[in-house]
This record gives structure tokens, C-alpha cells and sequence, in this order.
């Protein structure tokens, strides 16, 4: 009996413990845009430019024999300031590693 009790308090922390996609995205967001932000300022020589979400979406792993990987949130972020804007697209693992930049600078205009 107390085995049962285990096992159905065990099943439920692991169901808790599984979040939406949305949800996982909401958490990798402030992160995506702050390495936006930061790297849209020093490339477009601007202090003030700021961030404005453009699309995200929560990939999963490309499947290989060797390595296993982890999903990821895509966020395309523009940033905008002193009379220019430029795009980046980063990428969040998931599971707290940390954002970084795809380098996909797509040109000051």
C-alpha cells in the first residue's frame, strides 16, 4: 500500500514538473531580448536602442545516433535606435545554458 502512495506522489511530481511551450518560452524571453538588446547597442553604436520581439518558437533536438540534444527557444529580435535597426536571431537552450547570438546580423539600415 505504501508503495502505491510513493509511486502516485512520484507520477505527480513528475506531471508538475512539465511546462507548456509557451511557458518554457516565457522563461528563456527576458534573456533573449537582454543579448539582443546588448549586442544591437554596441554593434549600432547606440546606448539606447531597444529590443522589440519579432517571432519565437521552441525547437526540438536534432535526433542523432551519437548525441542527443536539448530543445531550444528561436526568438528573431529586432533591435532599433539612433536612426537604425538590425535583426538577430537567438537561440536558448532549454534548461538554463544560457542564450547567444546566431550571428545572423542581417545589416544596419
Amino acid at each position: 500500500m505504501q508503495s502505491k502512495s510513493i509511486l502516485s506522489l512520484v507520477a505527480i511530481a513528475a506531471l508538475a514538473g512539465c511546462a507548456s511551450p509557451a511557458q518554457v518560452l516565457d522563461g528563456m524571453e527576458p534573456q533573449a531580448l537582454e543579448m539582443a538588446a546588448q549586442r544591437g547597442r554596441f554593434d549600432l553604436q547606440c546606448p539606447s536602442a531597444q529590443p522589440t520581439l519579432l517571432s519565437r518558437e521552441l525547437t526540438q533536438p536534432v535526433e542523432g545516433i551519437r548525441f542527443g540534444g536539448v530543445p531550444r527557444g528561436v526568438f528573431t529580435i529586432g533591435v532599433s535606435g539612433c536612426g537604425q535597426r538590425t535583426t538577430y536571431q537567438i537561440f536558448c537552450p532549454e534548461g538554463g545554458y544560457g542564450c547567444f547570438s546566431a550571428d545572423t546580423l542581417e545589416g544596419v539600415r
